[in-house]
């Protein structure tokens, strides 16, 4: 079993609190707009980092992370990307992908807006895990902890962090 810390749209903002709440994270997921390298060196830090780069990343966070990322984390596939969409409402952009070989899991940012839904027609869970900067208009910033047991995915955990 694997435990799991998922973060997006940091926009180089760091909050000690990552460090906190994903202190006995094996892994550390980020769904893009990281901001910079120093965020995902201070995520490094923590546990294994597995990033993709988001719209608002530079060149430095592009060459380092790609767009897409497909893994697997225990016997769950993942699908990680930053525009991605919602179930029924996908980005064209992985739109086909998730069609034609649909992840077990497909994590993704962009919105702001943290989600976790089931998509039924291709079953894969959805999560984005809303924003952990200080960019955009959310008013509370999230995050997301859970646990992978071989295809399981189980005790998942909405961290709000305050402003």
């Amino acid at each position: 079993m694997k435990k799991i810390g998922i973060i997006s749209d940091t926009h180089a903002y760091w909050d000690d609190r990552y460090a906190i709440h994903f202190s006995n994270c094996d892994e550390i997921w980020h769904a893009g707009d990281i901001g910079s390298m120093e965020i995902a060196m201070r995520l490094q830090e923590i546990a294994l980092l597995r990033a993709v780069h988001g719209n608002i990343d530079g060149g430095d966070v592009r060459r380092m992370f790609p767009e897409i990322l497909r893994f697997r984390c225990e016997e769950t596939e993942v699908l990680l990307k930053h525009i991605g969409g919602y179930p029924g409402h996908y980005d064209p952009s992985v739109r086909h992908r998730l069609a034609l070989t649909p992840p077990d899991l497909f994590v993704c940012g962009h919105s702001h807006i943290l989600k976790v839904m089931y998509d039924k027609s291709i079953n894969c869970l959805h999560i984005n895990p809303g924003a952990a900067g200080l960019q955009g208009w959310q008013k509370v910033r999230t995050l997301i902890r859970l646990n992978v047991d071989g295809k399981e995915l189980k005790d998942l955990e909405i961290i709000e962090l305050t402003r």
